[in-house]
């Protein structure tokens, strides 16, 4: 079975005192490649789907706002992904034991970036939606530099902008109602699993 190596040595005090953490080789790289793959699979298949932004069962498409892809996890539809899912379901569980966070489940989709491809500034809760509370991206990417763009920028309040590459097994974590965030525009196709925990409403 394929498991992290680190996920039971996480250490949640970045996130409690400044709102957001990064966690590099979360993912094992023999995981992050299959979850590659099957992104890349998606696209091929015709069932990524231009992003939306908005809540609601028919978010409204933007492109001047993002420009990436996306195709929702569901259980039990590859082996990789189910992997995937219980690793974040130990993670709520020691959230909520840690932080008391009262999460309550988890909702993940691929995101692929082609070049070019941006997401503007913005915060993952939804005005009419409080439900989401920690947000998550793990990245997918074997090999990236620095000049290839696609960083991931926080906008902590208060402080200076903070820049973090897509690296394949690196999870960040933040506030979903605090941290403003965006993705650069990316030099190469950039894949990614975004997610966020969720309360119950």
């Amino acid at each position: 079975m394929l498991t992290s190596p680190t996920a039971c040595d996480l250490s949640f005090d970045d996130l409690h005192r400044h709102g957001w953490s990064r966690h590099d080789g979360f993912l094992s790289s023999a995981l992050a490649g299959q979850l590659a793959a099957q992104c890349v699979q998606a696209r091929h298949d015709g069932r990524m789907k231009a992003a939306g932004t908005g809540s609601g069962r028919t978010p409204g498409v933007h492109s001047s706002i993002r420009s990436d892809s996306i195709a929702w996890l569901e259980e039990g539809q590859s082996e990789a992904c189910d992997q995937y899912l219980g690793l974040m379901e130990g993670l709520r569980q020691r959230l909520n034991r840690e932080l008391f966070l009262g999460l309550d489940e988890y909702e993940s989709h691929f995101a692929l970036y082609a070049p070019g491809a941006f997401y503007c500034t913005h915060l993952d809760r939804f005005r009419d939606d409080d439900q989401r509370t920690v947000s998550v991206v793990m990245y997918l990417n074997d090999g990236w530099l620095p000049g290839q763009g696609g960083a991931l920028r926080l906008h902590p309040e208060g402080e200076s902008p903070i820049d973090i590459l897509p690296e394949a097994g690196r999870m960040v974590m933040f506030l979903s109602a605090e941290m403003l965030h965006e993705v650069l525009p990316t030099a190469r196709e950039r894949l990614s699993l975004a997610g966020w925990f969720r309360r119950r409403g």
